[in-house]
């Protein structure tokens, strides 16, 4: 049995007459119906079994939508806010979670309080956007858990670094060290702080899990630590993930190689300043990694939806500023 989880953010998903933020932001009719038909086409091309979605304004509408699709399940778990002085104005995004399989469990994420003190959080901390948890049961009877979340924009300040594949982790602790101690960025605190509840609560959770997010932070960065490897949270000296990254899970296939290639440059998700990044992601628990002797499932494609972006870097508000991703999983036969 093979199944396909994808995330999606939608990029103001606001149904007319409601606007994003300011009054002036909203799409006239014309503009909503085209945002709409290209979602829809874009959920066609993915083919997904599962999808969960970020910057969703107008929930009904996008449980319409889905449903139309053959997506016969559709949660939330909070709704935007709007504005006190105006009704119509949205000043906070949610996230939405559409399966085509029962949704059998919604439970609450709870902040880390060891995870608050931890990285010195001031005031009162609660999650930028409140993340879904789900239990949903497979066609197979397997029950998993789904995660979706939507972490605090990166600030992109001078304290925002930028780590390689070469840099340890000591070596991010050391250097994020002052900016925390000094609240040089508080959008990295946030951050950290909400990416470490979620590793504590996946810590804890006895079924497979799938994470789908915007990490709103690159590959490499000590945010994924936070949310993966226990050596961040028990100061081990070796690393020890409880959660791994899909696109390294699925066997890349190379088409006529150039001689000095060494590795497939991973695909961009999202442009700022004409730079691409990678911030969206799919987690999975090492019930999906084949080289684990107990694995249920593994990997069998990873793909990148970026036609939109080929054509427009920095994306259309008619359509999306990420790429979508998808991935594959292949269940075991029982």
């Amino acid at each position: 049995m093979k199944l396909r989880f994808g995330t999606f953010n939608l990029f103001q998903f606001v149904e007319p007459p409601y606007s994003w933020y300011v009054k002036k932001d909203k799409f006239s009719p014309l503009e909503w119906n085209e945002k709409v038909s290209w979602i829809k086409e874009q959920i066609i091309n993915m083919n997904c079994d599962i999808i969960g979605f970020q910057e969703v304004f107008s929930k009904d509408a996008l449980k319409t939508l889905t449903k139309d699709l053959g997506f016969e399940y559709f949660i939330t778990v909070q709704d935007a806010k709007v504005s006190s002085t105006n009704p119509n104005v949205f000043i906070s995004t949610t996230l939405a979670l559409a399966s085509k399989h029962p949704i059998l469990e919604i439970q609450k994420v709870k902040p880390n309080g060891k995870s608050i003190l931890k990285h010195e959080f001031e005031g009162h901390f609660s999650f930028s956007r409140t993340p879904i948890k789900a239990l949903i049961k497979l066609p197979n009877e397997q029950s998993i858990t789904i995660y979706v979340n939507h972490f605090k924009s990166n600030r992109l300040n001078e304290y925002e670094y930028i780590f390689t594949k070469q840099d340890s982790l000591e070596d991010k602790k050391n250097k994020i060290k002052d900016a925390l101690k000094n609240n040089y960025s508080k959008a990295l605190k946030q951050r950290l702080c909400e990416t470490s509840s979620l590793y504590y609560d996946i810590k804890k959770t006895n079924t497979p899990v799938i994470l789908m997010c915007d990490l709103n932070d690159k590959e490499f960065s000590i945010t994924i630590d936070a949310l993966t490897n226990k050596a961040y949270h028990e100061n081990r000296k070796k690393d020890l993930y409880i959660l791994d990254d899909a696109y390294y899970l699925y066997d890349k296939k190379i088409y006529n190689p150039h001689p000095n290639q060494k590795e497939i440059r991973r695909t961009a998700t999202s442009y700022f300043q004409g730079v691409g990044n990678v911030l969206d992601y799919i987690f999975v628990s090492k019930e999906f990694n084949k080289k684990n002797k107990n694995a249920l499932a593994s990997i069998t494609s990873y793909e990148i939806f970026n036609q939109h972006l080929e054509d427009n870097p920095h994306g259309s508000i008619l359509k999306s500023d990420h790429a979508q991703v998808v991935c594959e999983v292949e269940f075991k036969s029982s």
